[in-house]
């Protein structure tokens, strides 16, 4: 069966994106990129690449990425309408039109039915982009959280997990340190 990891970047007090949805605060630093670059590199976007020094299509454990309509957007705002083409990609959104997003499949469905259904298919494993809505809702189909957690504190904006009080125990597996203050954060169920 398929894994299903939320792989993201918080700040300490647990948030995402601004409340506008931008993440400009959370930068890739310096110290970090080689990191992702060797261990992570089908998590960084496709147009990155060629700058990045990664080979384009990335080998890596995942072959598909979910995405929130708010993760898929800032994209969409530079013209990335197919921001990880190296994997199948799908964006959960009741109201983007399919016909406008060829790029990518747009499912307005239920996201948990459909990812109990793409775990039980043959294939890599999946990965969770974001954003907060998408991953309360897909919390409890979650095996493995990774989470880039970076050393600045917003007050407010869109939560790591955003549904109500629910506890959901994860049991930590290794932490790396960098010199820039940014901590990757493994946990497993």
């Amino acid at each position: 069966m398929r894994t299903l990891v939320y792989f993201v970047a918080s700040t300490l007090d647990g948030f995402i994106a601004a409340p506008d949805g931008s993440f400009d605060f959370l930068p890739l630093e310096p110290d970090v990129a080689p990191y992702l670059v060797a261990e992570w590199p089908q998590t960084l976007p496709t147009f990155a690449h060629a700058q990045l020094g990664v080979p384009s299509p990335p080998a890596g454990r995942f072959d598909t990425v979910l995405m929130g309509r708010g993760a898929y957007e800032p994209g969409l705002s530079i013209g990335a309408t197919s921001p990880y083409a190296h994997l199948k990609q799908y964006v959960f959104s009741r109201s983007l039109a399919p016909a406008d997003h060829p790029d990518v499949e747009v499912v307005a469905g239920d996201p948990v039915a459909f990812v109990r259904d793409l775990k039980a298919r043959p294939g890599g494993d999946i990965w969770l982009c974001g954003g907060g809505q998408l991953a309360g809702q897909l919390l409890d189909e979650v095996d493995e959280l990774v989470v880039k957690l970076n050393p600045v504190v917003v007050g407010s904006g869109i939560p790591l997990v955003e549904r109500g009080f629910a506890p959901s125990r994860f049991t930590l597996t290794s932490a790396r340190p960098f010199d820039a203050g940014v901590v990757v954060l493994r946990y497993t169920r």
